[in-house]
């Protein structure tokens, strides 16, 4: 049985991004920065993934320093490398390549005690787009009040 610990979402990607293929990834990490993940210390907006010499690497991951750490703790900000099969990264150089989309990290989390992060290939959605999404959640909203008070 696989226990999953959610440590951080990226809540703004579902709005700006159509979603379609979900991989999990592990995370090469120094030091200090698990510590700092299972306290919940990270930030995921405006962060995205680029294959770089057959490697997929994270980009503007934003992990807090560890509060009690010391010189061991690195740089916030740092690229860090993702652990894919050889296959799943040549797939999405492929994709990457071919068609206008991008990879977004969707969520981070713990697996088993390893520290995983699902990345998902992206297109930006236009403003119309976005419009339409607004006005569904609301109108869900609206909705689960008129069930609610209904009862």
């Amino acid at each position: 049985m696989s226990e999953e610990k959610i440590v951080a979402t990226n809540r703004q990607a579902r709005f700006n991004y159509h979603l379609m293929d979900h991989f999990e990834a592990g995370m090469e990490l120094k030091g200090t920065e698990v510590k700092s993940l299972r306290a919940g210390q990270i930030i995921l907006n405006d962060s995205f993934v680029r294959i770089d010499d057959r490697e997929a690497i994270l980009y503007n991951a934003h992990i807090a320093p560890y509060e009690y750490g010391n010189i061991a703790n690195v740089d916030p900000v740092r690229p860090r490398k993702l652990l894919l099969h050889k296959n799943q990264i040549k797939r999405l150089a492929g994709e990457l390549a071919t068609k206008n989309v991008t990879l977004i990290p969707i969520r981070v989390y713990f697996k088993n005690g390893m520290a995983k992060v699902e990345i998902a290939l992206a297109k930006g959605k236009k403003t119309h787009d976005k419009r339409d999404s607004i006005r569904k959640r609301e109108s869900d909203m609206e909705m689960r009040r008129a069930m609610k008070a209904g009862r």
